[in-house]
């Protein structure tokens, strides 16, 4: 599960220090950037989630892809183009976008 705020409070505020507790996010006091505000927090999160959104094709593919240790033998057994149809049908399945 990827904890989305953390992400976005890291790209904004890579340097900063923070945590978060019942009552928000609290800052430390040795943060020499400027806090990003929950707005830009926001905005931040809705930009990893759409990127992250975006690359689904590819997360399906890689579950079903061959693995390295098949992609091997194929070559080695003189089957790539049985393996090349495989990924085609893989691809055609989850395409890009």
């Amino acid at each position: 599960m990827i904890d989305w705020e953390y992400e976005a409070i890291s790209n904004l505020a890579p340097n900063s220090s923070w945590l978060r507790n019942d009552e928000g996010l609290e800052w430390g006091d040795n943060n020499s950037e400027v806090k990003p505000s929950q707005e830009e927090i926001d905005a931040e999160i809705a930009r990893l989630q759409t990127s992250y959104d975006a690359q689904a094709y590819s997360r399906k593919r890689e579950a079903e892809f061959p693995s390295l240790q098949e992609c091997v033998h194929a070559i080695l057994d003189d089957q790539l183009d049985a393996l090349q149809a495989k990924r085609a049908l893989i691809k055609t399945k989850f395409p890009k976008g």
